[in-house]
C-alpha cells in the first residue's frame, strides 16, 4: 500500500488593511517533490477548496521542478471532504495565508487531532504551524503544550515587516499556549521533532521537515 500524505495549503489572499498574500509555494513545491518522489500517494487540500492562492513574492528564483508544483493547487480538495482514516501523514504548508485561516479552522483541528492521536505524522513548515494553535487533545490540552517546536520567529516575522498586518505573531502565541519553542538564527534551516510531531521554523527547512517525515513513514 502507499503511503497516503495530506498536504495543507491556505486559501486566504489577503492580509489585514487588505495586503495580498497566499501560499509560500517553495514550502508546498519542495515537500510535493520530495513525497512524489517517494511514491506517496498525495492529496491536496484547502479550507474553501479550489484554487489556492500564492503569494507572488514566493515566485522569485524558484526552480522549476517547484513551479511545476504549481498545478496541484488549482483544485484542490476542501477540507471538508478528507477523511482522516485515510492518511498516513498531514504536511501544513505555509504563506502568511495560513495565519488568517487555518488557526479556527474546526475541521483541520479535528483532522491533526484525530491523526495525532493515532500516532499518525504531523508536520507543519514556517506559517503552516498557524493550523497547530487551535488544535486541542482529547483531553482538553492544546496539542503543543510541552511540546518541542518551531515556526517562523517573531524576530524573523519583523524583519519581513509584515509583522504589522498578521493577526497574532506566531511564536509568541505557541508560547502562550505552552510550547517549548526552540528558535534557530533567521532564515536558517531549522526543525524540531517531538515524536510524530515535526515542524520546520522557515522557508529554508522546508526539505528538511519533508526528509524527517519520509524517514517516520519509512
Amino acid at each position: 500500500m502507499k503511503k497516503q500524505i495530506l498536504m495543507v495549503v491556505t486559501t486566504a489572499d489577503k492580509m489585514n488593511e487588505g495586503h495580498e498574500t497566499g501560499l509560500w509555494l517553495s514550502e508546498f513545491g519542495e515537500a510535493y517533490v520530495e513525497f512524489d518522489k517517494m511514491g506517496f500517494e498525495i492529496t491536496v487540500a484547502s479550507p474553501l477548496g479550489g484554487q489556492a492562492p500564492i503569494d507572488e513574492r514566493s515566485l522569485q528564483d524558484v526552480p522549476q521542478e517547484v513551479l511545476d508544483t504549481e498545478k496541484h493547487l488549482k483544485n484542490t480538495v476542501k477540507l471538508d471532504e478528507i477523511d482522516a482514516s485515510r492518511f498516513d501523514a498531514i504536511f501544513l504548508a505555509g504563506g502568511h495565508g495560513t495565519m488568517f485561516d487555518l488557526p479556527d479552522n474546526e475541521k483541520l483541528q479535528n483532522l491533526i487531532r484525530q491523526l495525532y492521536e493515532t500516532n499518525k505524522v504531523v508536520a507543519a513548515v514556517c506559517h503552516g504551524p498557524a493550523g497547530l494553535v487551535g488544535v486541542t487533545l482529547s483531553n482538553g490540552t492544546p496539542l503543543v503544550a510541552g511540546k518541542m517546536v518551531t515556526a517562523f520567529t517573531d524576530e524573523e516575522e519583523k524583519e519581513t515587516t509584515l509583522d504589522r498586518f498578521m493577526p497574532f505573531l506566531l511564536e509568541t502565541r505557541l508560547r502562550e499556549l505552552g510550547a517549548n519553542f526552540v528558535a534557530e538564527v533567521n532564515w536558517s534551516n531549522h526543525l524540531q521533532v517531538d515524536g510524530n510531531l515535526i515542524t520546520g521554523q522557515n522557508p529554508q527547512s522546508t526539505i528538511s521537515v519533508a526528509q524527517e517525515v519520509i524517514k517516520q513513514l519509512s
